[in-house]
């Protein structure tokens, strides 16, 4: 009899032991699992809100989905400008500017441009392409729908939505958007109780239950919740 209780009051000690022991080793896995994943969609997320900036700088307004962004980065052309010399201090002060001094060199006129001391500088717009641009030192020209895709959440896309905001005081529209990924789309295969802890921390705090860039419901500068 006293081997028995001994036996099983050492069996209880060890489930006892590994019990304490996961509830300290679980949440710490989940929380560097959690972290390298969110990583990886942040990552996205800011190249996918850089590809709806410079899509709206050319259109005037936000892509509504990820299909019509593909297709802007890999057929679309971007405008930079090649710079050549600056502006003194004195030019500045005697009131030149560079948008004067560019339409001063298209111009040609060459006494002004010497009288000015405007010989050196230039200003050259090329067009190359988006892809070339902003993507090609990151990704592959077959790999840009990757960006689109939520890591970790076996090829499901982010959520991308778009409103236009009205300012309340000068009736300027304003075009906004957002994209988010949900907690339960890249990290629903890990410890359930604490993914369930994590969203139920986010709603009661009244916060997106995931990662989140820009918003449709005001202006924010296109900021990332994560910022």
């Amino acid at each position: 009899m006293k081997i028995t209780v001994r036996i099983l009051l050492f069996i209880s000690i060890v489930v006892l032991g590994y019990f304490c022991v996961m509830s300290i080793l679980t949440p710490i896995e989940f929380n560097e699992q959690s972290a390298l994943r969110e990583k990886a969609v942040v990552k996205n997320l800011i190249d996918l809100r850089k590809t709806q900036i410079e899509y709206k700088n050319q259109t005037g307004k936000y892509a509504v989905s990820a299909d019509t962004l593909i297709k802007f980065i890999k057929n679309g052309k971007m405008p930079v400008v090649l710079k050549e010399g600056t502006l003194t201090d004195q030019q500045l002060n005697d009131g030149l500017t560079e948008a004067k001094a560019i339409a001063i060199i298209r111009k040609g006129n060459q006494k002004e441009i010497i009288a000015l001391g405007l010989q050196n500088f230039k200003r050259d717009t090329s067009f190359v392409s988006v892809y070339e641009s902003l993507f090609a030192s990151s990704y592959s020209i077959d790999e840009i729908d990757k960006i689109f895709e939520i890591p970790y959440s076996n090829g499901q896309r982010f959520q991308i939505d778009t409103a236009t905001y009205t300012n309340p005081t000068s009736g300027i529209q304003i075009p906004l958007f957002e994209a988010k990924a949900h907690y339960d789309t890249y990290l629903s295969d890990l410890n359930r109780q604490e993914l369930i802890n994590l969203k139920d921390t986010k709603n009661k705090l009244g916060k997106y239950a995931g990662l989140q860039v820009g918003s449709i419901v005001e202006p924010n500068n296109n900021a990332g919740n994560w910022e």
